[in-house]
């Protein structure tokens, strides 16, 4: 009945008229896509994301000064181009810089763009009551003043060779007028989280949980009206489900198609497969303190030997040919081989079941004979892992890793749950083990918000695992500091060498995905941080148009929702 639901209501979006226009100049301008994904985004306020599904909500709908390009350069301002900035102007000692916004850039409500918006967005981004998980990465942004309303000078702490990265891609520019008279603490519950106003190419139209999210164009924006005039986010309540609306046509783009759906996907005429290099790898991760009491370690995982000697009993290579085939690579670490400051031979924990086993042994855990699960003082070695029942990629290593664990001696459950209640268990760090797939950013300092001090003591940091080890906060800090490459990379080597010989996760795959669309979409580069990012420059040639595409923009109030469905 809730799929049944959920689809009524997908139609619903996809039929009704909605505010906008398109041009009949451009045979490529207009037409709908709509997206396969597999969870609800969880906040549209950009400086509280933390899923997939957000990010690529809130970067169609919300702009930065400026971005970064395709080449992902992070070491200077070569390569970004402008956005809200139309022009920036370094000091002499380059600890500021100043940016100038442009005069044509307005909100979703009209109100113009002015340095006040991005003064308040650095702020309320490090104010400790609103919990961001980005506010670890700002702490070389000393301030932000504004001379006059189209001047925002970003003052540094130090120079550093990322600090114009750092000034305008962690971010979108927010709207002071909308978010300053809301308390920080209360911003995801409030009415402007589920009515958000950006100044990016797409406005808001609406979110209803569990089923959909629809964007339409600004076709008025400052950077000009983008190719496709409505974005749709259909989300499904699992994986088969979002494949299955690709393969059947109902959407015209998935993300995330394995191996075993291309035979399928190639039945298809209609539609295309495109393989890319993404920043992302997938690990298990271990919660280093106890889930029912914060203030001491796991009783189990707080142990660096136990945490090393159970990565020491996975195959990481077989296991990750077996879920991925050919479209992933064991993972380095907390890093991704695409980065220059990542060395390809760091050295890893290797596959030992033998020593694994001698070193369990050495630490009291011994094989009992009723059950083959070893026991220390009676108590089992037996946790839990936490997978989202969404992911089949994440259900079948699962698997692998409960059957590769129990050749130890350790008996490992595997519970699934719904996406949401994952989310939500890992932010209370009420787990024992799960398995997580990060999307990173093109700076590798992104590491310390997924693993450093600040990002585990933060209320909401994204370091659910609680590692803390000051050695790796400080070399990766020293490679920040750094304008020698070889230094640079140098640093990172030692950061990357001390967690992996600490364990707080057994690292996984690095994958290359594969999306899958219909060939009536002409797609634009897909960038390896963010494949959506150039979604505004997609096109549907009008002969390839299907009839929700066609459905005339209007003015009208869109169709009353379903009994028992509210709008978050």
């Amino acid at each position: 009945m809730a799929a049944m639901t959920h689809a009524r209501i997908l139609c619903a979006l996809l039929l009704c008229g909605c505010v906008g226009t398109e041009s009949s100049s451009d045979k490529n301008t207009g037409g709908t896509l709509a997206i396969s994904t597999g969870g609800d985004p969880d906040v549209l306020i950009p400086s509280l994301v933390q899923r997939v599904q957000a990010a690529q909500i809130t970067d169609m709908m919300f702009d930065r000064l400026a971005d970064i390009g395709d080449s992902l350069n992070i070491l200077n301002d070569k390569g970004f181009t402008p956005r809200l900035a139309d022009h920036w102007t370094w000091s002499a000692d380059s600890l500021s810089i100043a940016f100038h916004i442009n005069p044509k850039a307005k909100w979703h409500d009209d109100a113009p763009v002015r340095s006040n918006d991005v003064r308040f967005t650095i702020t309320s981004t490090k104010d400790t009551t609103l919990g961001s998980p980005n506010a670890a990465l700002l702490t070389n942004i000393d301030s932000v003043s504004t001379p006059d309303s189209a001047t925002a000078v970003f003052w540094f702490h130090s120079r550093s060779p990322q600090q114009f990265y750092d000034a305008v891609y962690l971010l979108p520019i927010m709207p002071e007028h909308v978010w300053k008279p809301i308390p920080p603490a209360s911003w995801r519950t409030s009415d402007a989280a589920r009515n958000p106003i950006g100044s990016g190419q797409y406005r808001f139209v609406r979110w209803i949980p569990r089923a959909a999210v629809e964007l339409v164009a600004d076709t008025a924006n400052y950077r000009g009206a983008p190719n496709l005039r409505r974005l749709i986010w259909s989300i499904a309540p699992d994986f088969q489900g979002a494949v299955t609306r690709f393969l059947t046509g109902e959407t015209d783009f998935f993300e995330a198609l394995r191996l075993e759906n291309l035979p399928e996907v190639a039945k298809h005429p209609e539609l295309s497969t495109r393989q890319y290099h993404a920043l992302q790898y997938l690990f298990a991760q271990f919660n280093l303190r106890d889930p029912a009491h914060h203030d001491r370690p796991h009783p189990l995982f707080g142990n660096r030997e136990l945490r090393r000697a159970l990565t020491m009993a996975i195959d990481r290579p077989t296991l990750v040919k077996s879920v991925y085939g050919s479209f992933a690579l064991p993972a380095l670490g907390p890093t991704v081989r695409s980065y220059p400051t990542t060395d390809p031979n760091l050295a890893q924990i290797p596959f030992d079941l033998p020593r694994a086993r001698q070193i369990l042994d050495s630490l009291g855990w011994r094989v009992s004979t009723s059950d083959s699960v070893r026991r220390r003082n009676g108590r089992p070695l037996q946790f839990t892992l936490s997978v989202p029942s969404s992911s089949k990629v994440r259900v079948q290593t699962a698997v692998i890793l409960q059957e590769q664990l129990r050749q130890a001696g350790a008996k490992m459950d595997v519970e699934q749950l719904e996406f949401p209640a994952l989310m939500e268990k890992a932010s209370k760090r009420a787990f024992d083990m799960t398995i997580n797939q990060l999307n990173t950013q093109p700076s590798p300092g992104a590491v310390l918000g997924s693993w450093g001090i600040g990002g585990s003591r933060a209320s909401s940091g994204n370091n659910s695992s609680s590692y803390e080890n000051p050695a790796f906060d400080a070399n990766v800090d020293s490679a920040l500091a750094s304008f020698d490459p070889a230094k640079r990379k140098a640093y990172f080597t030692s950061a990357y060498e001390t967690i992996i010989q600490d364990a707080p996760a057994i690292w996984l795959a690095e994958p290359s995905p594969v999306v899958g669309y219909h060939s009536r979409l002409q797609l634009a580069t897909l960038r390896p941080d963010a494949w959506w990012i150039h979604i505004p420059e997609w096109s549907i040639t009008a002969d390839k148009r299907i009839p929700r595409d066609n459905t005339p923009a209007s003015t009208t109030v869109p169709p009353a929702l379903p009994a028992g469905q509210k709008t978050p």
